[in-house]
Parts: C-alpha cells; structure tokens; sequence
C-alpha cells in the first residue's frame, strides 16, 4: 500500500470535469485506489463517490493505492493531479 497527498489547486475543486477525469484515469488500474478528503473516504473510481467529497481549492487529498499495480498508479495518477487539479 501506497500513498499521496496533495493541496487542490484548481479555483473550483474538485467538480464535475476534473472529477471525471480522475475516475477515468484511476479506472485504468487494477488496484484499489481510496481518495481520503474533508474527513470522508471515497472509492477514486466512482464519479459520485469523488464529487461526494466536496473538496474544494486549498483541500487537502490523500490517495492510497493497494493491489499488483499500485506503484504504476501512483506514479501515473500523482503527475495526472499535478497537471489538472
């Protein structure tokens, strides 16, 4: 199990397009990936899961990858964040 953290950028959150986005990269694994937020847990793969957390900018992300390919996903989604959220 893995883990990254890190401080929304974008002026609006976590919304419906970056959210969306995310789903879509984090569906690229095998992994279980968990995004911890505004003192909730979300499966990062289930859109009204993500936008269920309400994170706005300046929030504070965890995500915990766990499973074979978790060190892909980390890597992979972590510079996906950095660019778009």
């Amino acid at each position: 199990m893995t883990e990254f953290t890190y401080a929304i950028k974008d002026p609006n959150g976590i919304h419906a397009r970056p959210a969306g986005m995310l789903v879509k990269e984090c569906a690229k694994y095998n992994c279980s990936i968990t995004i911890d937020g505004n003192g909730k847990t979300a499966d990062a793969k289930k859109i009204f899961a993500v936008m269920g957390l309400g994170v706005r900018s300046g929030d504070t992300i965890t995500l915990t990858f766990d499973g074979s390919d978790e060190a892909e996903a980390k890597a992979h989604i972590s510079e996906f964040i950095g660019k778009n959220l």
